[in-house]
């Protein structure tokens, strides 16, 4: 019968000639492929990723800036990007402003318009006291001004819908393709009382409305927090389930 004979190993893991004699036999088993070569290359992809969009988001002045920094064909590619952006842009810009609603006129001012563009509504306060509702209006307007191809309206919660309680305002309803896409209520899900523009731009990003890359974002949106998942209408209609009698 044989005896089995015991193989000093020292380290198993080691790269020893005496261990790949053993891995041959069988004695241990192969040693795992070290996982540096992919760390490497993940690593030169990303330097690699963030060296060709270096230019990304950057208006016409600042490539000019750069001019003794890159490669003149290279800035020149750009700037004909950036021109047709802006010329997308210009052309799409037709709205510029905010739009107040009246109810009679919701359907065709809003539902029927959110076919060609989205539509973001804010249901204000009926009261001079919400902060959140004054601070949202400021805002909106600014929106208005930026992202002229997205329709901004304004219309006081109460008046849109009998009973809507003064708690939940403001809300913003967003709307495209004649549906409600998402709807936020109150700015908690945001900043509250210190939402920011930033972050409302966050907002026009996450829903599809604006590109992550359009030079109207501001360069902080990358370590701005995002909001918090917005409540998917489709799923969740009502605001309060103690107030079913608003709807």
């Amino acid at each position: 019968m044989d005896q089995r004979v015991h193989v000093p190993i020292d380290d198993p893991n080691a790269d020893t000639e005496w261990n790949d004699i053993l891995r041959k036999h069988g004695v241990i088993p192969e040693k795992p492929p070290s996982p540096t070569p992919i760390i490497e290359e993940a690593l030169q992809e990303a330097i690699k990723r963030a060296h060709e969009e270096r230019l990304e988001g950057k208006d016409l002045d600042e490539l000019d800036e750069l001019e003794d920094e890159e490669d003149e064909a290279f800035l020149e590619k750009y700037r004909k990007q950036r021109v047709a952006e802006l010329s997308t842009i210009t052309q799409a810009s037709i709205y510029n402003q905010v739009y107040p609603l009246q109810k009679p006129d919701y359907a065709r001012d809003v539902t029927e318009a959110s076919h060609k563009a989205y539509v973001l509504v804010h249901l204000t306060s009926s009261l001079g006291t919400n902060v959140e509702s004054q601070l949202l209006t400021e805002l909106w307007r600014e929106l208005a001004r930026m992202f002229g191809e997205i329709k901004f309206c304004e219309m006081r919660a109460d008046l849109c819908i009998e009973g809507y309680p003064e708690r939940n305002t403001p809300t913003i309803l967003i709307y495209r393709n004649g549906d409600i896409q998402k709807q936020l209520v109150t700015l908690r899900e945001l900043g509250g009382q210190s939402t920011t523009l930033e972050e409302l731009q966050r907002l026009l990003v996450d829903i599809g409305a604006v590109k992550d890359n359009d030079h109207r974002v501001s360069r902080s949106r990358h370590t701005e927090p995002g909001p918090k998942k917005l409540r998917d209408s489709k799923k969740n209609t009502t605001v309060d389930d103690d107030d079913d009698d608003w709807d």
